[in-house]
Parts: structure tokens; C-alpha cells; sequence
């Protein structure tokens, strides 16, 4: 047995924990030695993964810091696995936020971006992004991200910008790219259709509106809460099996204050039980309405221009906003005596831009779409037949109810911070889509699409756009499909979708398996507060994480969240959580130093288990099944079980019981001690190893003291070391910690002070197979050996696996008897109350018959604790002496 370095006993550890004199330095050491940068020429098996690109005016919320911890966790194991692990980092140009942004600060200083022209306001974006963007990438640091700097990668960098134009002319070459009119989510304030993960509906407070069309017996009455579509209208619609109105199907209709006329038809998605049971139809402004007109070839009047002003109609109306209309028309209405009913306030739901705030306007454009059928079949097949597994595998039904379901998606945006579409049009009505090799045409009249790519568009490249194709590269060939996705569950149906769809149709001329993007979609929720309500600025329950990282340390921010991690399922998060994972922190750091103090080292070869005390044989074993069980729950993303074992054999196994009992094994010296040395060095070796990828900063400042080595990144990852457990050890052990914890107990029900020491017989001890373990129930109980003149005035009779011990103690000048006495009988009024109260509800019958189940089990079990406690009282009450 020897030590494996003498250096790590000559380094000592600062009198205490902390974490921000050492987090950053640490971190920058790990990546000025490259411990991050992956070698594609590598024999080492890949494990990659790519970080969901943040928009690059985003900041690290407390969602990010969730999921990165989870990506970073996974790469680090895996790189002490003795993968090639690659975790690639980037970020997304975010189009809508970053136009919204640079336009804002232009309107500052008096500028509409209108006028600089497309290219000057384009200077003024990349000026924006060299000074201003990218925070987040900093804030990564700070959190710990284990990402290959080396390949930091931007949705506009030429590299992806050529791997969209090549994608975009592929599928206009295989006719999945077309143009078309369609409704789409309007942004009035961008002036630019937006997708649905744009959109967030609210509540809001509008009116109902009821309003007669036609007189005498073809009147009809239709309702809505947009009073201004109705100059849309090219229609109304009734279901055809209503017998109200069946003799109007297929007649004509006034429309009011347009001078125009419009067809009933009949509709079976119109609800007859609902209002009146007839419904306007205005096909070019709402999405049901947009249906019903494809099916029944009605005109689509398009009546807001892109600012959401009144055009086209022909009436007074043209010029106003869409909010000034809604009053015109309405008193319009009122003045010719059409209004049949109002309801305000009415409380509806309203799509409003994530970006501008504003409501969005559904509106008939011309647009760019994916054809998405033969795309999403193969996006679906990929999960049905296995090659991509979606964990936790419940989630995968609503994938399928997504991607089955998916509608061609509109790609096009009306903006000039993105991915230009590479389609040109000529003087004669040529259309010519231009690849990033190719040429554009050129000459008079020749002119590009003005619109950009929607930002989904250029992310759903990004598992493989990051390393390098359209190329055969290194990167491709060891890396791709990546390993994992570690994403939330509520962008499970647009970003993950889109990389499905399109990861698998670049990569068709693979193997199947090979071209998916990825092997494993891991779903994580959402991060919530501690009573589980969604975090948000307006509910005023929001966190900051770098506050968080600040005060507690980012290990124990780190902690909190992989403690909190079940697959699938939302997190709630607490200030006092973090701070008792900072806790933890401190134990293991305390840990640390007093193994260190104790000359403890990391043996080459752990000593011959014969010369081996039970405590020494039950940790390791103890340390062989969790690494066991650790590495089943990890290959599993169960990430909160695998933290919850290692805080419960460092705490409770490791620091409460093997450091205590070590500590007698220490005194004996000889090679007692020396054993103990080694397997305290080994143990804490192999935890914090466990522990380096869920809290990476303390573990490489303990574990590089504790070894003298490199650093932990590049340590191995434990293995258990096998071997039949000796069960025998680890039933003696139980024996005694059962037995310390009733005599701890005891004393404490006897009002003894946690550190005042009192003689005691250890009776049967023998007999229950304990005798080596005296001195340490001894010692860790605070009793002495009897001496002369021993006297019994308490005992206590303690069941044990292989036999019973009665521990007699001599508590005789132990205790301020009248002031036990004193103590106990306010706690016995205490418990009297209770069960008084207890049974007071249990004994009422609209108590027990109308409460919830739940609530009336809790009050039984309140009663049962109240009785033992009496009886414990009244029991330690008697024993005392009398005065």
C-alpha cells in the first residue's frame, strides 16, 4: 500500500469555502489547458452534443442555467468516461428581437431605419452585435459550461449562412419551397408575418358585439369581438344541418356599410348551439374563417394594410387603425340600428406578439412555405422505429401528435436583419433560386426577394450547419448525429421538429441511422417557483441565477437544479434550497480538510480487505453500489435520483457515520490508523470524482488537493471495483449506528447536553456480536466505562439483528431534575392540546364526512403523534427521581 503522491500532503486547503475568490481562475485554467476542445481524429468513441443556440440579446435566465446544467453534467461524465465529448456552443441571430432592439435605439436618436436603407441599417446591426451581444456567452463561464470555445459557432457566420442557401435551393429544387398566399401571424409593429412560438395568448378584456345582417325574414345574426373584420366579411356561415337556416343556405346578403352582397353556406365546422348559431366569415383575417373560405372558394378581401390600418374597402373607414375602426364601425352599425346586443367587459383570449407586445393580426400575405408532408413522415418514422428514442418516453405521444399534424410552414419574414431568401426575379417574371456556388443573375431588372428566412429556419441546420456542411468535414464524420438533445418540452413541437425535418432530409445519402440528428431527445420542464407557478416578470416571482451563483456559489445553484431534475417534469426552485445546497458544499469541503488534516491519502491499491475493520469494509462497499447505481440513473437522465444518492451517502454515510467512526480507528494508531488513512483517501477520491459534474468548482479545488494530480476534468470516471459485499460488515454496522441513535436519543429525552458525558453498562453486547465496535458506540454515544460504585438510575433496551443491549446509564447529578421535570410537563400540556383538539374534529361528523380524505388522514395522524407523545412524556415524567 502505498500513497499515491506525497504532493497532495503538503497542500492545504483555505480555513473555508469561497466560491468566487476561485470560480473564475478555475475556469479559465480548464480552458487555456484544453480540456474542452474535442479532437475529431480521435480514437476515442464521440459523445456530442449542441447547445441550444440563445438568441444573441439574450441574458442567462434561470431556465438557461437549468438546462445548461444538465448538457454540462452529461458532457463532463462523458469525458471522464473517456469519450471524445464535444459540447458546441453558439448563438442565434434572433431576428425579430434583434430588429425590434436596433430600430428601438434608432428611433432614440430620431432615425426610422427606413431611411438608412437596408444595408446601412445591416451596418448598424453588426455594430450592435460586436459591442453588445453575445452577454450570455460570458455568463456561460460563470456557470461552469464545459463548451468547445474553439468551435463557437453564429447563425450568421458565412460557414451557416452557406449551409441555409444550400439547404433553402435543395428544397426549392425538390419542390418542398414554394410561394403562396396564406394566412399567417401578422406583427403590425415589425411589419412582418411571425411564427407561432412568437405568438402568447392572453386575456384580455374586449367586447361582444352582436350585429343583425339582412332585414325582414333573411336577417341573420352573427357576433364577434373584431367589429372591424366585418368589412372582410365574404360570407356567413351556418351548419348545414340547422333547420333555421336552411332555407337561407345558398342565398345572398347584404353586407352592411360596404354596398356589397354575400353568400350563406353551409359549414359543419360552425357550432349551431353556440350564439346564434351563424357566424361571419372573414377569410383573409382569421384562421377558421380561412378554412372555410379555401373549402367553399370564397373571395379573400384583405382589408389592413401591414401597419393594421383599414385599406382597400371603399368605405369611410379606409385610414383608421384597427382600433379607431372597431368604434366607427360599431356606431355605424348603431346609427342604422344593426347592433342587437354588447357585452363588456368579455374576457377572450388574444394572440399578442412575444416581442413587440402588441396583438397580432391574423392576415393573408404572400409568403415563402415548406411543404412539410414527406418531411415530417420522416420525422415521425425516426422515433416510431427507434432511431431516435424521446426520454421520458411518455413525451413521445405528443410528438406524434405534433408532427403528425404539422401545417406547411411559412418561412418568410418581412425584415432585413437574416438569412436573405436567395431568389431572385427578373424583368420578364423569371424566378430563379440562386445556391451559395452559383452566380445570382444580373442586369436590369433583375432584383432579389426582400424578405429573410424565419430564425427556425437557419436553427433547424444547426446540429449539423456547426460542423461544417454542406463539407464532408472531420467534424461531420466523428460527430454527427450528435448524442443527445437535452431540450425543454414546450419547444419539443417547433425547434426539435425542424431539426428532425431537416437534419434528416440533408443528410438522406447516410445511412438512416446516421442521419438523424440526433440519437436521444432528453426533455427537461420548465423551471417554476417553490409553490410551482410559472416564473414571470408580471407575477413578480422571477430569480436571477447570477444573483443566485453570487451568493450561494454556482455549485450550489448547480446542485439545487440537478437535485430538482426529474425527466419531463417541471422544477420548482427555492432561494432556501440553494442555500442548503451551499451547505452540503461546506460539508463536503469540511470533509475534505479533516482528511487531509489526518494524513489520509489515495492508496495506488486498496489494503487486503482481511486487514480491514467493518467500517472500512461497509464504505466501500457502500461507494461500490452507488457508483453503481449512479451510473444506472445517469445513462437513464434520471439526474435528481443520481443527485439525491450522492447527497445521501455524502452526508448521511460518508460525513455523519465513516468520518465519526474513523476517527476512533485513528486514535487507536498503528495500522489501524494507517488502513483507515487509505480507505478515507480512496472513498473521498471516488466521491468527488461522483460529484465534479454536477458541482465542478469545489470538486477540482478538493480533489486536486486531495491527490496532487492534474485536475479532476481529466480524471477518470470511477468503476466499481467489484467483489461479493460482506454482509456480515454491513449488518454489524447498521447494528451500531441503530444503537448510537436510540442512546443519543435517550440522552436527548433525558435532557442531556449533546456533548456532557455520563457512565454506562453496555449489557449483551457480546451477544450481539459488538464488541470490537465498544469503543466507537462509546465514544460517539458520549458514555464512559462504569466505575466503582456504578449505579443505574435509567436504562434502555435497544433491539439489534443479532440481539438485544440494554443500556443501563448513570444519569445521577446528570440533570436539574425540577427543571426536567418543568420542561416536560409544558411539553405534556402541549400534546394534551393537541389530542384534546384532534379529537375534538375526529369526534364531528361534518368534519369526517365533508373534509377531503387527505385532510381528515392527517388529522388521525396528528392524533396518533400527540397520544405517543403523552406516553413518552408521562413514561420519562415517572422514571425521574422524586424530590
Amino acid at each position: 500500500m502505498t500513497q499515491t503522491s506525497a504532493a497532495a500532503q503538503s497542500r492545504e486547503l483555505p480555513s473555508s469555502w469561497n466560491p468566487a475568490d476561485v470560480e473564475a481562475e478555475l475556469y479559465q485554467r480548464w480552458v487555456d489547458k484544453g480540456y474542452f476542445t474535442a479532437d475529431a481524429h480521435s480514437d476515442k468513441p464521440p459523445f456530442s452534443l449542441v447547445i441550444p443556440p440563445p438568441n444573441v440579446t439574450g441574458s442567462l435566465h434561470i431556465g438557461h442555467a437549468f438546462e445548461h446544467t444538465l448538457m454540462d453534467l452529461l458532457t463532463r461524465r462523458r469525458r471522464m468516461q473517456g469519450y471524445e465529448a464535444l459540447w458546441l456552443p453558439g448563438m442565434d441571430h434572433a431576428s425579430i428581437a434583434v430588429q425590434a432592439l436596433v430600430e428601438r435605439q434608432l428611433r432614440e436618436e430620431g432615425i426610422d431605419h427606413r431611411e438608412l436603407g437596408r444595408e446601412g441599417f445591416l451596418d448598424r446591426v453588426w455594430q450592435w452585435k460586436e459591442q453588445h451581444g453575445g452577454a450570455i456567452l460570458s455568463q456561460m463561464r460563470r456557470l461552469g459550461d464545459s463548451v468547445d470555445w474553439t468551435r463557437e459557432r453564429f447563425t450568421m457566420d458565412e460557414g451557416l449562412s452557406r449551409a441555409v442557401r444550400t439547404i433553402f435551393k435543395k428544397l426549392y429544387d425538390d419542390g418542398l419551397i414554394y410561394q403562396a398566399e396564406w394566412l399567417v401571424n401578422w406583427s403590425p409593429e415589425m411589419r412582418s408575418a411571425i411564427s407561432d412560438i412568437e405568438v402568447e395568448h392572453k386575456e384580455v378584456e374586449g367586447e361582444l358585439v352582436s350585429m343583425r345582417y339582412g332585414d325582414g325574414e333573411n336577417a341573420i345574426e352573427v357576433a364577434t369581438t373584431r367589429l372591424e373584420t366585418m368589412l372582410g366579411d365574404t360570407a356567413v356561415a351556418v351548419h348545414p344541418d340547422d333547420d333555421r337556416y336552411r332555407h337561407l343556405v345558398g342565398t345572398e346578403i347584404e353586407l352592411p356599410l360596404t354596398g356589397r352582397t354575400i353568400p350563406i353556406v353551409a359549414d359543419s365546422h360552425v357550432d349551431p348551439e353556440f350564439g346564434s348559431g351563424a357566424v361571419k366569415v372573414t377569410p383573409a383575417h382569421d384562421p377558421n374563417d380561412f378554412e372555410i373560405g379555401r373549402r367553399h372558394d370564397l373571395p379573400m378581401l384583405t382589408i389592413m394594410d401591414e401597419t393594421a390600418r383599414i385599406a382597400g374597402t371603399g368605405t369611410e373607414f379606409d385610414g383608421m387603425d384597427r382600433y379607431e375602426a372597431r368604434v366607427a364601425v360599431r356606431e355605424a352599425l348603431r346609427a342604422q340600428g344593426r347592433i342587437v346586443a354588447e357585452k363588456r367587459p368579455y374576457v377572450h383570449s388574444v394572440g399578442h406578439s412575444s416581442r413587440s407586445k402588441e396583438p397580432i393580426e391574423p392576415r393573408l400575405s404572400l409568403q415563402w412555405f415548406v411543404k412539410v408532408a414527406p418531411l415530417a413522415q420522416a420525422a415521425g418514422d425516426a422515433v416510431r422505429d427507434g432511431r431516435v428514442a424521446v426520454h421520458p418516453p411518455e413525451m413521445a405521444k405528443r410528438y406524434f401528435d405534433w408532427i403528425d399534424n404539422l401545417h406547411d410552414w411559412a418561412i418568410s419574414r418581412q425584415m432585413w436583419w437574416g438569412h436573405r431568401i436567395p431568389v431572385w426575379y427578373g424583368p420578364e417574371g423569371q424566378v430563379v433560386c440562386v445556391g451559395p456556388d452559383e452566380e445570382p443573375p444580373s442586369g436590369a431588372g433583375w432584383r432579389q426577394d426582400e424578405d429573410v428566412l424565419d430564425t427556425w429556419f437557419s436553427s433547424g441546420l444547426w446540429p449539423f450547419s456547426t460542423m461544417g456542411w454542406p463539407d464532408d468535414t472531420a467534424d461531420l464524420r466523428k460527430f454527427y448525429p450528435t448524442s443527445v438533445l437535452v431540450t425543454g418540452y414546450d419547444i419539443l413541437f417547433f425547434w426539435v421538429a425542424r431539426m428532425m425535418m431537416l437534419g434528416l432530409y440533408a443528410m438522406q445519402d447516410r445511412d438512416a441511422a446516421d442521419a438523424v440528428p440526433f440519437n436521444v431527445i432528453a426533455l427537461h420542464g420548465m423551471v417554476r417557483d417553490p409553490h410551482g407557478k410559472k416564473m414571470s416578470k408580471s407575477a413578480g416571482n422571477t430569480v436571477d441565477p447570477l444573483q443566485w451563483m453570487d451568493d450561494y456559489g454556482t455549485d450550489a445553484l448547480r446542485f439545487t437544479f440537478a437535485r430538482g431534475a426529474n425527466p419531463g417534469t417541471d422544477v420548482p426552485m427555492s432561494e432556501d434550497w440553494v442555500a442548503g445546497s451551499r451547505s452540503f458544499v461546506t460539508k463536503l469541503f469540511n470533509a475534505t480538510k479533516f482528511v487531509l488534516g489526518k494524513n489520509a491519502y489515495v492508496p495506488d491499491v486498496l489494503p487486503d480487505r482481511a486487514t480491514l475493520t467493518d467500517a472500512d469494509r461497509w464504505i466501500l462497499d457502500r461507494t461500490d453500489a452507488v457508483v453503481a447505481e449512479v451510473d444506472e440513473l445517469m445513462e437513464d437522465f434520471q439526474f435528481a435520483k443520481s443527485t439525491e444518492a450522492l447527497y445521501h451517502f455524502t452526508w448521511d454515510e460518508f460525513c455523519d457515520w465513516y468520518v465519526e467512526l474513523s476517527k476512533v480507528q485513528l486514535d487507536a494508531g498503528g495500522q489501524r490508523a494507517e488502513t483507515t488513512r487509505a480507505v478515507l483517501g480512496y472513498v473521498l477520491d471516488v466521491l468527488l470524482r461522483l460529484l465534479h459534474p454536477t458541482i465542478p468548482f469545489v470538486t477540482e479545488v478538493l480533489w486536486t488537493t486531495l491527490t496532487g494530480r492534474e485536475s479532476v476534468v481529466v480524471a477518470d470516471w470511477p468503476s466499481p471495483v467489484g467483489g461479493q459485499p460482506d454482509e456480515g460488515a454491513a449488518e454489524r454496522i447498521a447494528s451500531v449506528q441503530k444503537l448510537i441513535t436510540e442512546i443519543r436519543r435517550f440522552r436527548s429525552d433525558q435532557g442531556l447536553k449533546p456533548g456532557q458525558k455520563v457512565s454506562a453498562n453496555l449489557d449483551g453486547i457480546e451477544a450481539a456480536s459488538l464488541p470490537e465496535h465498544v469503543p466507537a458506540v462509546r465514544t460517539l454515544a458520549k458514555i464512559t466505562e462504569p466505575g466503582e460504585g456504578f449505579i443505574a438510575s435509567a436504562a434502555l433496551e435497544v433491539g439489534l439483528a443479532a440481539g438485544d443491549v440494554t443500556v443501563e446509564l448513570d444519569l445521577s447529578g446528570a440533570i436539574d431534575v425540577e427543571a426536567e421535570r418543568k420542561r416536560l410537563s409544558k411539553d405534556l400540556a402541549t400534546a394534551e392540546k393537541e389530542l384534546e383538539g384532534t379529537d375534538k374534529k375526529l369526534n364531528n361528523p361534518s368534519f369526517t364526512d365533508k373534509a377531503p380524505a387527505e385532510v381528515v388522514d392527517k388529522v388521525r395522524s396528528r392524533r396518533e403523534a400527540a397520544q405517543a407523545d403523552i406516553e413518552r412524556i408521562n413514561a420519562r415524567l415517572e422514571s425521574l427521581p422524586q424530590a
